[in-house]
């Protein structure tokens, strides 16, 4: 049975005579960073954001992708390597799975959601019955305050605010086990794996808690609870104890002042709120502060009529046209957003902690895996997964420069692989260095979003000539854009420089 919202999407559709788009030419598809297909010209992959000639994107349609209904058919790059490349670390940032909106349309009632979980009920996973069983006997892990005192697992027959629903669960169990099946060949974690070589990080909400977790059943399905500690970040830009930058705070006020005079200026969105306000009747003050648009995505999402409220003998409803308005109106800021560059330079304030804490790890697991270095007997963090929010992930976005990448969607992740190239082929004198050590192969980092490689679209390796004998990135090009080069936007040449800049 086709839900009303989908009836009234597919009338909507005709009403406006939208024509599907292609590409004028068509060689290699491959799935683009906005769940859509994309095309590669020629050989090379390098366009993940392939320059195609289509229409304004779509409002509704795009709105569908960032829903992120699980499905069996996406494509993870995840794992693909070159041959002979030796992986040697991962590092993940997700964004929580599908929530329950954290706004209530006034006068309206809150979508009716179930928050338990259940295999009977779509979407599912096959994972999902072991999944409920293992979060059983998370007492045996480790737990930094206040994560002990969350729920493991979304647990309301009516889902409240904010809390993860069943398919946050599943998406975020299929990312675990898409991963799981990419690095599988290449013995990333011993069966072994100790407390060190095993990360994992959280804010302090349930659903980021709780997609964390989901995300590493899949991905390591019944871990050994007694060797895990879940660790707590208190701010969403995971920058532990580097948050003190007013720059970046200065940065942030300035392009809140960009989104409200963009705002203030589109007259539809205004009489759009205007209607809607007057169909709920509310003041259009009270309407626009309950952030409408949150709880719409929900009913979208999950296939359920958009709202209605009775006044009298009459019913008013909200419609999909007022949905396409606002959803329209924030594709035109993001556009605008980079046009200005503020938040560009926010981000990359914002997110300088977290990437250097990156960088580091990398480097450590990388000059451990030399040649002649005896290992730590505890290891080295080789996977490290970081449960955050839409708040983190586009800074972080920004930041490595993947302006063009479309905003997080629900369950969206941002991966980093270490890679180790095989050890030149030379003769053994000829690679010896001083001391007697054979030369052993470089590091390298690739970064992929959604499953798709995107390193060379990342501001520190665009320009590095992509060829069959260097397919990745060189590790230090991201290592000196971390500690240098990203600072140049900002006119800076370090975190401290920039955060404490005056201004004239």
């Amino acid at each position: 049975m086709v839900s009303a919202v989908a009836a009234h999407f597919l009338l909507f559709l005709i009403s406006v005579n939208l024509i599907p788009t292609t590409p004028i030419v068509e060689q290699r598809p491959f799935q683009a960073v906005d769940g859509g297909v994309g095309v590669a010209l020629g050989k090379s992959r390098k366009r993940v954001f392939p320059v195609v000639h289509v229409q304004e994107t779509n409002p509704v349609l795009e709105a569908y992708g960032y829903c992120n209904t699980p499905n069996h058919t996406e494509q993870a790059w995840e794992g693909h390597s070159p041959a002979d490349y030796k992986l040697l670390a991962v590092h993940v940032m997700i964004r929580h799975g599908d929530r329950y909106p954290l706004y209530s349309i006034p006068k309206t009632k809150r979508p009716a959601i179930d928050c338990t979980l259940s295999s009977s009920r779509t979407p599912t996973h096959p994972l999902l019955d072991s999944f409920v069983r293992h979060m059983a006997q998370g007492g045996q892990g480790h737990w930094e305050s206040p994560l002990g005192s969350l729920p493991r697992l979304p647990n309301h027959n009516v889902c409240e605010i904010g809390e993860l629903t069943q398919t946050g669960v599943v998406q975020h169990l299929r990312n675990g086990q898409l991963l799981h099946h990419g690095y599988k060949g290449h013995n990333l974690l011993p069966s072994d794996w100790s407390p060190r070589q095993l990360w994992l990080e959280t804010t302090g909400k349930s659903r980021t808690l709780q997609s964390g977790l989901a995300f590493l059943h899949g991905f390591l399905p019944d871990f050994d609870w007694t060797k895990l500690t879940v660790r707590h970040q208190w701010s969403t830009l995971f920058c532990g104890a580097a948050c003190d930058c007013p720059s970046r705070n200065r940065y942030l006020e300035e392009e809140q002042r960009r989104q409200y005079q963009l705002r203030v200026a589109n007259a539809e969105l205004e009489r759009t709120y205007v209607d809607m306000a007057r169909t709920l009747g509310v003041p259009t003050r009270q309407l626009r502060a309950a952030n409408p648009i949150d709880s719409l995505l929900c009913h979208l999402c999950h296939g359920l009529s958009f709202p209605c409220v009775t006044t009298g003998d009459s019913t008013g409803c909200l419609t999909m046209a007022q949905f396409t308005a606002i959803r329209r109106h924030q594709l035109n800021d993001e556009v605008d957003k980079r046009r200005a560059g503020l938040y560009h330079k926010y981000a990359v304030l914002a997110m300088y902690p977290y990437l250097n804490r990156t960088a580091s790890k990398l480097e450590r697991v990388a000059k451990n895996s030399e040649a002649g270095r005896q290992p730590r007997a505890t290891g080295e963090e080789i996977f490290t997964l970081s449960s955050a929010h839409d708040v983190t992930m586009a800074p972080l976005l920004s930041a490595l420069g993947l302006e063009e990448a479309r905003f997080p969607r629900f369950a969206a992740r941002v991966v980093f692989e270490l890679w180790k190239s095989p050890s030149p082929a030379q003769p053994q004198q000829q690679q010896k260095k001083k001391g007697g050590k054979v030369k052993d192969g470089e590091p390298f980092v690739r970064v992929l979003y959604n499953g798709e490689d995107v390193t060379f679209h990342t501001t520190f390796c665009r320009s590095q000539d992509r060829h069959v004998h260097q397919p990745l990135c060189p590790l230090k090009n991201f290592v000196s854009f971390v500690r240098r080069d990203m600072f140049s936007v900002v006119n800076a040449t370090s975190y401290q420089g920039a955060c404490f800049k005056r201004t004239g």
